[in-house]
């Protein structure tokens, strides 16, 4: 479906214009089990008075996005960018190929890869790495639905020691409602404490949905009880984590966190496992210059999967294997970048060849 719904999957399918279908995902890498689905991935071009008018559409996909098509010019446009998913597509295995128009026998994908491969790759993998240490933290360190207030990160100076306001007041029997704050000169977030009921003092924070304290207009005659610290950046990067946990939370695929707990390692196990398999692909890339889909180390990266190995040692394995990357991108024979003349050659060939005969 397209977000002008000017075309559907269906009208690929009822004017012939798919050249390409295949089986994705971890069907094609020969990592699927009983429960994993069927992704579909594959290229059509639009008919000849679409392309040349302004209705240029790039990608057909279904709502899940299980199934998605590229329009020729897109998929040879990500093909030299050394996409991962689109050097993979073009290079599905033969099994799972589910039709391929014989014009595309003209792609040699040689023609695509180059050294940007070990960004593409490589920094997708280690990117996953990042996510898989992010809801580590997240898991480990979960953030209490209660939203704590300013006055959470407020303290003073009590019996020659840190004390919290909250329990400075609980120790005073005083409301917060009455108490009153001035600024102190040259004294960055600290603030003069006064406490009087009846005063219409506008307490350190005005409600329990306030996001700063407030500070009051206090005669000189008053008598400071405390000097009160408001540690304003911790209150700033708990509001930050606060967000960002339960955006999380709201957005997680549930099925993948139970999965994450079950096997009680607190790392995202699939997201983790391909990370080794972006990693191995980038290596053989710059050591065979070739993308090998399909994995013949199935075992060891479903053994990842089921969480049979501990948080810390994923990591230094992967480790080891970024720097092999790296290593055999600089011993790699792979031109910097593809050739653009020749590409643009073989898209306005491929174009006018599937024109010609329709």
């Amino acid at each position: 479906m397209t977000k002008n719904n000017q075309m559907t999957i269906e009208d690929l399918k009822k004017k012939n214009l798919i050249i390409l279908e295949c089986i994705s995902g971890s069907k094609a890498y020969g990592l699927d089990t009983p429960s994993s689905d069927t992704d579909i991935k594959g290229v059509f071009l639009l008919p000849k008075e679409e392309f040349y008018s302004l209705n240029y559409i790039a990608q057909i996909n279904d709502e899940k996005n299980d199934v998605v098509y590229y329009e020729l010019r897109r998929f040879i446009e990500l093909l030299a960018k050394n996409n991962p998913n689109i050097l993979e597509l073009l290079n599905t295995p033969r099994e799972s190929v589910l039709y391929k128009h014989e014009i595309l026998n003209k792609i040699k994908p040689e023609i695509f890869l180059s050294k940007k491969c070990k960004n593409t790759f490589g920094q997708f993998a280690l990117s996953q790495i990042k996510k898989a240490r992010g809801l580590n933290k997240k898991i480990l360190n979960p953030v209490n639905k209660e939203r704590k207030t300013p006055l959470d990160f407020c303290y003073v100076n009590y019996n020659n020691a840190s004390l919290s306001i909250n329990k400075f007041l609980e120790i005073k029997n005083m409301k917060q409602e009455n108490c009153g704050l001035i600024n102190l000169n040259h004294m960055k977030n600290v603030y003069g404490l006064y406490y009087k009921e009846n005063a219409n003092y506008r307490g350190i924070i005005q409600n329990k949905d306030s996001n700063s304290i407030s500070l009051t207009s206090i005669s000189k005659e008053e008598k400071q009880i405390a000097v009160m610290y408001f540690n304003n950046d911790g209150y700033s990067i708990y509001c930050k984590e606060y967000k960002e946990y339960w955006k999380w939370v709201s957005e997680r695929n549930e099925v993948r966190y139970e999965s994450t707990l079950g096997h009680g390692k607190n790392y995202d196990a699939k997201n983790i496992m391909h990370t080794f398999r972006l990693l191995e692909m980038a290596i053989e890339i710059g050591t065979e210059s070739a993308v090998n889909v399909k994995r013949k180390n199935r075992e060891f990266l479903l053994k990842i999967k089921s969480g049979e190995f501990e948080y810390d040692d994923l990591l230094k394995m992967a480790e080891e294997r970024k720097l092999k990357m790296e290593q055999a991108f600089e011993n790699s024979k792979l031109p910097d970048s593809p050739n653009l003349g020749e590409i643009n050659k073989l898209l306005y060939e491929l174009r006018n060849e599937f024109y010609n005969l329709n």
